[in-house]
This record gives structure tokens, sequence and C-alpha cells, in this order.
């Protein structure tokens, strides 16, 4: 009899740990059976260059799909947790073509499973559309949006973590130009009418995004 023993039903990836239990399950209930593909994903987010884009801001993000998907309408959640899983897939931070690459993958394996055509078109589409986090045409598109930018609102020090994780993965960058670019980036979600794009996420977070991304704003003058 051997001296250890794991549920052969628990997913390992390459690094031998298991998935987290909240992805596990996502998959399982909304994906496939079948965890392989799961492995391979999660061995994508434990890449050595992620600092902010990793297993747990998949794990935070997929929760906060699936909790939301319990308050908010949405026609197919399931299309909404493969979006979710699949949007930052493929990460290399000088890249500009990470949602289009991310929504090839995600097309390749959802078509390996078996899915319709039809809804991987729609998971595509909300990968895609993670670019700019604009103008949801749907309810699917709009909890993908909320539950990527949930960190926006998070509390002070979780935001400041957050925002030192992104800073360290664009290392690349010098501080003129990151000071640059994020201050766009900041003031472009400052401007706009509403950061969220449910109810349910303008009613937990949109207060807390604008403070956070305003105390950021501040500290990034030249």
């Amino acid at each position: 009899m051997p001296c250890h023993t794991r549920d052969v039903s628990t997913p390992i990836d390459a690094s031998g740990d298991a998935a987290p239990s909240v992805l596990d399950d996502a998959w399982r209930r909304h994906i496939s059976s079948d965890p392989t593909l799961l492995v391979r994903l999660l061995g994508r987010h434990r890449e050595k260059h992620r600092r902010y884009h990793t297993v747990a801001h998949l794990e935070a993000v997929v929760g906060a799909v699936v909790e939301l998907g319990a308050i908010e309408a949405v026609d197919d959640l399931s299309a909404v947790v493969a979006a979710a899983l699949y949007h930052d897939a493929i990460y290399e931070p000088a890249s500009p073509a990470n949602e289009r690459a991310s929504a090839r993958l995600a097309r390749r394996d959802l078509t390996t499973l078996g899915w319709a055509g039809d809804r991987i078109a729609r998971v595509t589409l909300m990968i895609e559309a993670t670019t700019d986090h604009l103008a949801p045409p749907d309810q699917g598109h709009a909890l993908l949006f909320d539950a990527d930018l949930m960190v926006l609102g998070a509390a002070p020090d979780e935001y400041a973590a957050y925002a030192e994780a992104v800073r360290a993965e664009y290392r690349h960058v010098d501080d003129g130009a990151w000071r640059t670019g994020r201050r766009g980036f900041l003031e472009a979600f400052l401007t706009r009418e509403a950061i969220y794009a449910t109810s349910t996420g303008r009613s937990r977070w949109e207060h807390a995004a604008r403070s956070n991304l305003t105390t950021e704003l501040a500290t990034l003058s030249d």
C-alpha cells in the first residue's frame, strides 16, 4: 500500500500544486469534467514574469464572476466563466495582442472540448473586449468586466499591492514612461461616468475604486 495517496479527481499542474478549489469547481461545473486543459492553463498563470496576473488573480476573477452571476441575470454564465478563465491565458507585458492571443487559445481549447461554435464566439468576444473594458454590449460582458476590475475597488493596502505588482510586470519600462502610461490609464477610468457596468459592481466597488485611483494618480505627478 502506498505511503501517500491523493484524490485523482483533483487536478495537479506542472508545478505539483493542486488547483485552487474555486477554479477546479468552476471548471468542472461550467467547462468540462476533464481537468487536463485546466492544468495547462494554471501552468501559464505560474510563469515567472507574472507578478499580478497570476493564479491568485485568476481565482479572484472567476470567483467574482460566479458570485455576480448569482445576483445579476445572465443568459450563459458558463460562457462568462470560460472567458474569465482564459482572459489572461497569454500575458506578455510588452505585447499589445495578449487579449487576441488569449481568445485564440480559448477557441482552440473549447473546440477541443466540443463546445458549440456560437458559444465559443461569445467567449472570444468577451476576452478581446477586456482590452479596454468599454461599453459592454450585454450582461455577460458586464459581469466579466466588473470581475476583472474588482481590484480597483479593493481595500487601500490590497490596491497598493496590486499597483506594485503591475509595476513589477512592467519593469522593462523606465519610470518616466511608466508614469505617463499609468496616468493615462487611471485618468481614463476616472473620467468615465461609471467604472463598473453592473449595479452590484457599482454599489460594491465604485466609491472605493475612485478613491484608490485618485490616490495613486496623486503619486505619479512629475
